[in-house]
C-alpha cells in the first residue's frame, strides 16, 4: 500500500530537519519507490521496531504528502519478522525476488541481520540498518550494507568506560538474552571489560520468556558483581531484572542497552524506584542540553509530531532512525536520478555528515559505519520525557 498523506504529515520543517530537500513534482505519476522495511513488529523483540515503525512512516507521509521524490511516491512493503531469523530470511527473499523492492531498511536485531545480510549482498540490494553487531559491516563482503547505529564496539567502550571510569566498578557481570545479538554481544562486551582490566565475574544468557529471574541474580551476586551489564531488546527480560534485583533488595547498577529506557520497561515494572540506578547508551541528538531542550533540528521535528504520535512508551532515537532510514533512502534516489541498486549505493558511499535526527552520518567506500563515536552519550534510563533522556550522573 501506498502511503499517502492523510492528517498526520510533517510539512517541510520535519523535512528540513532531517536534511532532505524535495524535488519538484512531475506532472505525471510514476512507479513508487518501494522500501522495504523488515520489522519486528510483534514478539519478545519487538520495542524497538515499534518506535521503528513510526518513525518511517512519519517520513513516508511526508514526503508523499509533499509530492514525492521526482514525482514518485513511496511505497512501503512491510512484513512481520517477529525476531525470527528464518522469518527474516524468508520476507528478505520475498521482498527482493516478488515485491522488488528498491532498497530494505532493517531487520531491527542483530540475530535477524546476522541470517539476511549475506542474502542482500548476493542480490545487490542496497539495506540500511540499526543493528550493532561488527560484523555485520564489511564493505568488500557486503558493499551494499550501510549501518545507521553504532557498532557493538563503540557502545562496548562507551559503557564499558562509564562502569570503569565514571562508576569506579571493578567487578561485573555481563548478560544477555539468548537471540544472536545476545550471545555475540555479552562476548564483545566481556573484552571491552578486559581491556579497561575491570573483572568480569560472572557471564550468561538468559531466555527472554523466562519468568522467574532470582536463580541467575543470586548467582551473579554471589560471584561479587558490583555492576551489571545487560544486552537485550526485551522489555520482559529487562523489567523482570529490575524487579528481581529490587526484591533481592541488591543496590546494583545496571548498566547497557539503550531499551532498558523505554516506555514499555517502564510500565511492566512493579515500582517506579526499581528503574533507579539504570543508565543506558544514548545518544547526544536525542539527549536534552542543560536548557532542557534537544538540539534544534530534532526539537523542531518533536514539537511538530507531539500529540499526534506518542512519545512516552518508546524511545525518541527509534523514531528518529526510523525516519532517518526513509530519508536516506529517499534522498539517494533524489541525487542519483533512479532507483538503480548502483546508483543508490554510490550515493551512500559519498555521504558526509548527512544532518539526520537520530546521528549526523559519514559513509565512504571503505567505511560503513555511519556513526561517530562523539555522538555517544550515556543517559539516566528512567529520565525519559517525551522519548528523549538527561545525560548520566558523572557524563558529559
Amino acid at each position: 500500500m501506498i502511503i499517502t498523506r492523510r492528517s498526520l504529515t510533517l510539512g517541510s520543517a520535519g523535512l528540513a530537519a532531517s536534511g532532505f530537500a524535495l524535488a519538484s513534482p512531475a506532472i505525471a505519476q510514476n512507479e513508487p519507490i518501494r522500501i522495504g522495511w523488515l520489522a519486528a513488529l510483534t514478539g519478545p523483540s519487538s520495542a524497538p521496531a515499534i518506535g521503528f515503525d513510526r518513525g518511517v512512516r512519519l517520513a513516508a507521509e511526508a514526503i508523499n504528502g509533499a509530492g514525492g521524490v521526482r514525482g514518485r511516491q513511496i511505497e512501503l512493503v512491510v512484513r512481520d519478522t517477529q525476531g525470527d531469523p528464518t522469518k527474516a530470511v524468508n520476507a528478505a527473499q520475498e521482498m527482493i525476488s516478488r515485491a522488488r523492492v528498491h532498497a530494505i531498511w532493517g531487520p531491527t536485531n542483530s540475530g535477524e541481520s546476522l541470517a539476511t545480510t549475506p542474502i542482500m549482498a548476493r542480490a545487490r540490494m542496497p539495506n540500511v540498518h540499526p543493528c550493532f553487531v561488527d560484523a555485520l559491516i564489511d564493505p568488500t563482503r557486503y558493499p551494499n550494507a550501510f549501518r545507521m547505529a553504532p557498532s557493538n564496539t563503540q557502545i562496548d567502550d562507551a559503557v564499558s568506560g562509564y562502569g570503569v571510569e565514571i562508576l569506579k566498578v571493578k567487578r561485573f557481570a555481563v548478560i544477555g538474552d539468548t537471540t544472536g545479538y545476545g550471545t555475540t554481544t555479552v562476548n564483545s562486551s566481556v573484552a571491552s571489560f578486559q581491556r579497561r582490566e575491570a573483572n568480569v565475574v560472572y557471564r550468561g544468557t538468559i531466555d527472554a520468556t523466562q519468568p522467574d529471574l532470582t536463580p541467575d541474580m543470586l548467582r551473579m551476586r554471589n560471584a561479587g558483581a558490583e555492576a551489571i551489564a545487560l544486552w537485550t531488546v526485551s522489555p520482559g527480560l529487562i523489567s523482570r531484572i529490575m524487579n528481581t534485583r529490587a526484591n533481592m533488595g541488591w543496590d546494583v547498577p545496571l548498566i547497557g542497552h539503550p531499551a532498558m529506557g523505554s516506555g514499555e520497561v517502564g510500565q511492566l515494572i512493579a515500582k517506579p524506584e526499581n528503574w533507579q540506578k539504570t543508565y543506558i547508551l544514548g545518544f547526544k541528538n536525542c539527549s536534552y542540553g542543560a536548557d532542557g531542550k534537544l538540539p534544534a533540528h530534532v526539537q523542531t521535528f518533536v514539537d511538530g509530531i507531539r500529540g499526534k504520535v506518542n512519545l512516552e512508551d518508546t524511545t525518541l532515537w527509534w523514531i528518529a532512525a526510523g525516519h532517518d532510514a526513509v530519508t536516506v533512502i529517499a534522498k539517494a534516489v533524489q541525487e542519483s536520478g533512479s532507483t538503480d541498486p548502483a546508483g543508490i549505493i554510490n550515493y551512500w558511499n559519498g555521504v558526509r555528515g548527512f544532518p539526520g535526527l537520530y546521528a549526523s552520518y559519514t559513509w565512504s567506500p571503505q567505511e560503513h559505519n555511519g556513526v561517530p563515536p562523539s555522538d555517544l552519550v550515556m543517559s539516566e534510563a528512567n529520565s525519559m520525557r517525551h522519548g528523549a533522556y538527561r545525560l548520566a550522573p558523572g557524563y558529559a
